[in-house]
């Protein structure tokens, strides 16, 4: 199931394990582009390729998009945690597959990230405690077949997909969170 392009849970796709990618080709180079915008047009922070149905491990993040002529998401490639706090806080995270609710999840507060960018780059990316951490994390979990469903305790899980079966039937659609 989609809306606005958006790859909907419980889409299968949303559980799989993505590939790695091997060449930035211009084809990656389109698909970042339209990630971005995508991201943008729904109101997101963050969107992970298999959100469009594209299971690679490709990641756009811009947690400041204030002003639309000064947006220039960050697009990760091959995105790994090579460090993590043990100290956990909650967080409120909405999802663009998951419209119509919000969940708090308690992720590490300090991460560590490395990943190419599009001219191949290894970047090191570093956020503690704020909503960059958090989606660095999140977007991430979308790689390798978790959503944020899955970082919660079992009767979280079954309220939070309760709210979402709710939100759907209301016509929730993505960027929308209560």
């Amino acid at each position: 199931m989609e809306a606005n392009g958006i790859v909907l849970s419980p889409d299968p796709r949303l559980r799989q394990e993505c590939a790695v990618i091997e060449e930035i080709t211009p084809a990656i180079e389109a698909l970042a582009e339209k990630m971005k915008k995508m991201m943008f047009e729904n109101g997101g922070c963050g969107l992970a390729a298999p959100q469009i149905g594209e299971l690679i491990q490709l990641v756009t993040i811009d947690c400041d998009y204030s002003d639309k002529n000064d947006y220039d998401p960050y697009v990760l490639i091959n995105p790994v945690i090579v460090e993590q706090s043990d100290h956990l806080v909650p967080f409120s995270e909405g999802c663009l597959s998951i419209p119509g609710i919000s969940c708090e999840i308690e992720r590490p507060d300090h991460v560590v990230v490395e990943a190419y960018d599009l001219d191949a780059n290894l970047i090191r990316y570093e956020a503690s405690g704020d909503l960059f951490c958090v989606c660095l994390q999140h977007e991430i979990d979308h790689l390798h077949g978790n959503t944020m469903f899955e970082r919660l305790k079992p009767m979280q899980r079954l309220k939070a997909v309760k709210e979402y079966q709710d939100a759907l039937a209301r016509g929730a659609r993505p960027g929308e969170t209560e």
